[in-house]
């Protein structure tokens, strides 16, 4: 018998958004170590609100509709805010109830730039490898640091002279999209910079690339399961992943004898020397093109060298999903502060899934 095809107007439903998830659903995994770092940073957020007037979105939600937004690739705020209207899972995931108003595209916005201002994600991030820890899942001896271009939210039109005035720039044909001619133009980090972002640099992720307006994002991975234990967004300078690099170090503070993993764009003798000096011992890919290598056979020697060498190639990984799933192929924001903040969360979110799978893989 063929059923009727009726439309359905108005429903009426006491199931709850909770019962709708299925039980095997990797987010019921994700959901409580998220709440958990959420209530251990409570005092943080009532520090960040005042204690009268309008209440705001709390910041709960809004970290974890953030959160949403990296795990499915949503491309935009307005595009999370349209899922979060009709989709159940992405209701239950934030708090919301199922016929709770969802808000605004700019009031959560709004909102979240409050969030940006603040060490929120360099907090949530601690608070994650902090419960790593407690489950035994970081090592304390062996990490591996690496870092990528990040292009920056600017167009390479904005990328002018510095010393030139915006009344010396002849009015454009259509401001929307002006016609810009660079031919035989000398450009450079030193004499130009972003009108629309002026913390974005120059940058070529090799010779024969086209230079882009870039950031350069730095993680530090510990080697036994390849968590991130540290994240850093510097400008994207020739020296910034050694200077990075030691600054994460000595941010974690290892208490004991570490190897530190790392390719050939590494292999310096001022950061060898410097990675020693803080009881690092460098385990760099060695550079022998046309030079010889800071590295030599005191290390190479031990089998610790060879097995760092190996899983240096995992944190290729973190680039490889914040890139193709977070969105982090072009940041959405502007300025060094907000682009590391958006980059320390992604770095977080990142450890939360591969502490599901970790957490829950069979023994």
């Amino acid at each position: 018998m063929r059923g009727e095809d009726r439309e359905q107007v108005t429903m009426f439903s006491y199931v709850s958004p909770d019962a709708r998830v299925p039980a095997d659903h990797p987010l019921r995994v994700v959901r409580p170590m998220v709440q958990a770092v959420l209530e251990k940073m409570s005092s943080l957020f009532d520090g960040m609100y005042a204690k009268d007037g309008r209440p705001s979105i709390p910041p709960e939600r809004l970290l974890r509709a953030m959160i949403l937004q990296m795990l499915y690739s949503v491309r935009s705020e307005r595009q999370l805010m349209e899922q979060l209207d009709y989709n159940l899972l992405f209701r239950w995931f934030v708090g919301l109830n199922a016929d709770e108003p969802v808000w605004d595209a700019s009031t959560f916005s709004q909102n979240r730039d409050r969030l940006l201002d603040g060490e929120v994600a360099r907090l949530f991030l601690a608070h994650v490898v902090e419960d790593a820890r407690v489950h035994g899942l970081l090592s304390a001896e062996h990490f591996t640091v690496d870092g990528t271009l990040i292009e920056a939210w600017a167009s390479q039109k904005t990328f002018r002279p510095k010393d030139e005035r915006p009344e010396d720039r002849p009015p454009p044909e259509d401001p929307g999209n002006p016609t810009v001619n660079f031919h035989g133009e000398r450009r450079s980090n030193a004499t130009h910079r972003s009108t629309t972002d002026p913390d974005a640099l120059l940058a070529r992720k090799s010779r024969g690339e086209p230079a882009k307006l870039s950031y350069r994002g730095h993680v530090l991975m510990e080697n036994r399961h390849g968590l991130v234990v540290a994240a850093e967004v510097t400008t994207a300078t020739g020296t910034a992943e050694r200077e990075a690099a030691l600054a994460m170090v000595r941010m974690i503070g290892t208490k004991r004898r570490a190897t530190l993993g790392a390719d050939k764009g590494y292999d310096t003798k001022d950061f060898v020397a410097q990675c020693r000096a803080v009881g690092i011992t460098p385990h760099v890919a060695q550079n022998t093109s046309h030079r010889r290598s800071a590295i030599d056979a005191r290390t190479t020697r031990h089998p610790g060298y060879a097995i760092s060498q190996r899983l240096r190639k995992q944190i290729e990984e973190v680039f490889g999903w914040m890139k193709t799933v977070a969105g982090w192929r072009r940041t959405r924001h502007r300025g060094q502060p907000r682009v590391g903040w958006q980059f320390l969360l992604t770095a977080a979110v990142y450890d939360l899934l591969r502490m599901r799978r970790l957490l829950t893989a069979p023994t």
